[in-house]
């Protein structure tokens, strides 16, 4: 198995043998461009340049999409409540992003989804919503964009308790339904950078930048640490690009000097909560004092989320309080016939939003519109934004990128660049009762693995061939085959189990144990692969249990600094212990 190619390029495989060719070649050559962070811009801005035609090293101090690119609503939208803000231009971009991303991108990863958005009162506010929505539609229209998305539409109360049995007949009086798009937004990261591979790019996780090489005042590399290894070295750029979100003024005062952007990080945090939990064919957007809330569909469950809260504690490893569930929960009780307790909430997941800083103290005015500048020669930082816009972040950076090197570097082409399994989905789409009657697998099944996996989903049907035991789900986490635990670590990066159960699969926040039943026999699965000793299988598995004990912990706690310091708890994995056993 050599991991499916990017169409006439190299493999997009990204397992152990590759991260450390990839860390042998960034200690000997020089790059055009090391990108540091491999969250959603990050890996952005590693595609864009590595289909430029550049030469692209991507350093990450942890997993792939381990901060906020894991954390989100999971939403691909133009941001409904921007238009009370009058930010046209940021809804209009969002909204092309997505007509890309539903229809030519990632047709695989990204799908559309309804929304009913209940109103109170029969006139003004029908009509005021309802000239919002419109606008919405429109302006996906507008500078040639596909829709990708059924129009919105107006129901009658009766209409919307049809689609919404769940709702409170005296919470509402109407309602708009509307669609946008949806993500897995880890596994989206993943798949982009897996792309940037197949173009060229070397990518290497757990890599941690520690240090800038400098001539002068030029930034020439960075210093970086591989946390599994122990070992220093040095990787030499033209250009570097610091895509870290949360992170970017750590970045920035390893370069010292003052920065020229500033990030503040908001807190949002989402539960998860079983399908049968509300009865509704159809996601709920809620107004609330600040914002919205979002009752999302997610397979067998629905995520409800978010809040946004100022954040200035641990931002590796944010935690959700009880005070945060509680406001949830009480939003969303606000119009639900059946309340939903704590003891509905299967997962809980919280993620910090890179807001450039204003003069604002309230994080919900703070700009979601992103920024690059050239801090000192050598150098590009971009931050700010929303998840739905990476590709634009990422093609403003690049282009400060080529600003900055000698020589004519083309013109952005994601737009047109179909991520790994999206290229021939459509076709295999329509050939899955052929392919579920070759593979012995339920069409259902072979539905579930292409809406994560795409065109390559052949690689797992490939694995299972050859080792048909990979074909039987897991053992307390059926929704998922043993096979994509293998191919997690084999094809897409995965460094350790708790990479496997919170973000190639989610089966830390679907499962009511948060995966704690299924982590030795992933473990299991993992271990030779990773070529791990029997002690380092046996830590991934006690480091697991200690961090979902910590988070539980946490979620019991009234305020931010208990809840933080119960998070605190859970120790690291690097580095990982060596094959004879000795750390």
């Amino acid at each position: 198995m050599t991991g499916s190619p990017v169409t006439g390029l190299g493999s997009s495989r990204l397992g152990p043998a590759e991260r450390s060719t990839a860390l042998d070649r960034m200690s000997r050559e020089e790059f055009d461009v090391v990108v540091v962070g491999a969250g959603i811009v990050g890996a952005g801005a590693a595609l864009d340049a590595a289909t430029r035609g550049l030469s692209v090293a991507v350093v990450e101090a942890r997993d792939f999409a381990s901060g906020t690119s894991s954390r989100s609503s999971k939403l691909i939208h133009g941001g409904l409540r921007y238009l009370e803000q009058y930010n046209f231009d940021l809804v209009r971009e969002a909204l092309t992003e997505r007509g890309l991303l539903l229809q030519r991108i990632a047709p695989h990863l990204v799908r559309p989804v309804p929304f009913l958005l209940p109103t109170t009162h029969r006139v003004w506010e029908r009509g005021y919503l309802g000239a919002g929505v419109a606008l919405y539609d429109a302006l996906a229209f507008q500078m040639g964009s596909t829709r990708g998305v059924p129009h919105h539409r107006h129901l009658t109360r009766r209409g919307a308790l049809r689609l919404a049995p769940a709702l409170r007949k005296d919470s509402f009086v109407g309602a708009i339904q509307l669609w946008d798009a949806q993500v897995d937004d880890a596994r989206y990261v993943m798949m982009l950078l897996r792309t940037a591979a197949g173009y060229g790019a070397q990518i290497a996780s757990r890599t941690q930048c520690v240090g800038f090489l400098r001539e002068g005042e030029r930034v020439t590399g960075l210093r970086v640490r591989d946390l599994e290894g122990g070992t220093t070295s040095e990787v030499r750029a033209k250009q570097v690009v610091n895509a870290t979100g949360v992170w970017t003024d750590d970045i920035q005062e390893l370069v010292g000097g003052r920065g020229q952007i500033h990030v503040k990080a908001s807190k949002g945090i989402h539960l998860v909560v079983p399908k049968d939990r509300i009865h509704s064919s159809t996601g709920l957007l809620l107004r609330t004092e600040k914002s919205v809330l979002f009752v999302i569909p997610w397979g067998r469950h629905w995520i409800i989320g978010t809040t946004d809260t100022a954040w200035d504690l641990d931002r590796a490893h944010p935690a959700a309080s009880k005070a945060d569930i509680d406001y949830v929960l009480d939003h969303v009780n606000a119009v639900l016939n059946t309340p939903l307790t704590h003891d509905d909430v299967e997962g809980v997941y919280a993620g910090l939003r890179p807001l450039l800083s204003g003069e604002s103290e309230e994080t919900s005015k703070l700009s979601r519109e992103h920024i690059v500048a050239h801090p000192v020669p050598g150098l590009v930082l971009v931050a700010g934004g929303k998840y739905t816009t990476y590709r634009v972040m990422a093609k403003d950076a690049i282009d400060a990128v080529a600003h900055g090197l000698d020589g004519r570097v083309a013109e952005s082409c994601t737009d047109r660049v179909a991520i790994v399994g999206g290229d021939g989905f459509q076709a295999m789409w329509n050939a899955r009762y052929r392919l579920a009657s070759r593979s012995g697998l339920h069409v259902a099944r072979i539905e579930h693995l292409m809406r994560r996996y795409g065109t390559l989903v052949d690689d797992l049907l490939g694995l299972i061939a050859e080792r048909p035991d990979l074909g039987r789900p897991l053992e307390g986490a059926d929704d998922y085959l043993r096979a994509e635990i293998v191919y997690a670590a084999s094809h897409e990066g995965a460094r350790h189990l708790n990479d496997v159960l919170a973000r190639r699969t989610r089966i830390s926040i679907e499962t009511w144990d948060r995966g704690l039943g299924v982590a030795q026999e992933a473990a299991d699965l993992l271990m030779p692969v990773l070529g791990w000793s029997k002690k380092q299988r046996d830590r991934e598995i006690e480091y697991y249990r200690k961090r979902i004990e910590a988070e539980r912990a946490s979620q019991a706690q009234e305020g931010d600094q208990e809840a933080d310091a119960r998070r605190r708890g859970a120790p690291d994995i690097v580095p990982v212990a060596t094959p004879d056993g000795v750390s």
